[in-house]
């Protein structure tokens, strides 16, 4: 399975997180190629991603990506934490031409199941795969795509490579990005979403599971396979409400960036008691809100 990621200097933790919980879930048989489109990794963490080998064996190839490549993007709108890198997804096809098929994912996820049933998702005739996004109708509103039209997050995609470089994808990601420039608001992601209108595949929502705060989530399944810390409130910032976000201190500690003791508890047990009153601060009536007690009624039994 050839799974791509976006990382600098400042993200490569939060890559390690991701790539110890693909490993950790992953399946005995399952054999796993990590490909980290890279700008200016430092050495030495390199060599820590490298120790991640322990939690199970992998292939991991660090794909060095001029960012100059990617001046035609630089002014395109989008969230202000993202940086450049983000758009390197656009040009996977020429950046990796031996891959016939990759997973692509952020560095704010974790992956809680092997990922070898989303890899062999036959694609058919589209061109890519991915879970509908949690804002779909209002981002269909504001790119003026169809009402109907699946707008999907582009945190994790499942895509035909092959199928990229026939149909020159790369190129019509350029023309849509030039010619749409008030229609986009983040990013890489609506350039996608508009480049490929209709020849997406829609995926089970357990695949990208959007969360910000206990009632916001894409999905309240019980299972999700992959968890996606969307907006500002990530995990490593301090009492983020976000909700699993024990799930990446989970991760973190299988990998050489992992805290000691006091600082753990310090970001799990304290962070997670001043969350709370950080939310009430926020949304003291969050309680009166219809999808908080939808949240409640699906996620705990009756």
């Amino acid at each position: 399975m050839n799974i791509c990621i976006s990382a600098d200097n400042n993200y490569i933790k939060h890559a390690s997180v991701l790539i110890a919980s693909v490993l950790h879930n992953a399946a005995i048989s399952d054999e796993l190629h990590f490909y980290i489109l890279e700008n200016k990794i430092s050495d030495d963490s390199k060599a820590k991603i490298y120790q991640l080998k322990k939690i199970k064996n992998a292939e991991i190839t660090f794909v060095p990506v001029d960012s100059a490549l990617f001046e035609e993007y630089k002014n395109i709108h989008t969230h202000d934490y993202l940086t450049i890198n983000s758009f390197y997804r656009l040009k996977m096809a020429s950046i990796l031409p031996e891959l016939d098929k990759v997973i692509y994912l952020d560095c704010d996820m974790v992956v809680n199941s092997s990922l070898s049933e989303l890899y062999n998702t036959d694609l058919k005739d589209f061109l890519a795969a991915g879970v509908k996004d949690v804002s779909s109708r209002r981002m269909n509103r504001k790119t003026r795509l169809p009402s109907n039209n699946l707008y999907v997050n582009t945190g994790m995609l499942l895509i035909d490579l092959n199928k990229w470089r026939e149909n020159n994808i790369e190129s019509l990601f350029s023309s849509v990005a030039k010619e749409n420039s008030e229609r986009i608001f983040t990013g890489d992601q609506d350039v996608i979403n508009i480049a490929l209108q209709g020849k997406i595949k829609k995926l089970p929502a357990k695949w990208n599971v959007q969360c910000s705060n206990f009632s916001n989530r894409s999905s309240y399944t019980k299972k999700p396979a992959i968890i996606h810390y969307v907006s500002y409130q990530k995990p490593w910032v301090y009492a983020s409400w976000n909700y699993f976000v024990e799930l990446y201190f989970k991760y973190l500690q299988l990998t050489p960036w992992k805290m000691g003791e006091a600082e753990y508890k310090k970001w799990t047990v304290n962070g997670k008691f001043e969350s709370m009153l950080k939310y009430l601060k926020y949304r003291p009536l969050f309680f009166l809100h219809p999808r908080f007690w939808v949240a409640v009624i699906c996620t705990y039994p009756r």
